[in-house]
């Protein structure tokens, strides 16, 4: 599944990444990389938290990318 992810990083360095999809899934990390990688443990383990208590799991993005000469 893929899920759109937002990473900032705070006033202290750190980087802050959440899931807008998933309201309250944030994760944070030292580097971008490892926000990218904590919030990805983040991301399975609300989806699980879904399926085990009969929640909906809202659906994967499909997203495109388009060029645009200007």
């Amino acid at each position: 599944m893929r899920y759109r992810i937002l990473i900032e990083q705070d006033e202290d360095g750190v980087y802050v990444a959440e899931c807008p999809s998933l309201p309250g899934c944030v994760s944070e990390g030292r580097t971008r990389q490892e926000a990218l990688e904590n919030i990805q443990d983040a991301i399975k383990g609300y989806l699980e938290s879904l399926k085990k208590h009969n929640e909906p799991i809202p659906p994967s993005i499909d997203e495109e990318i388009v060029e645009v000469a200007v």
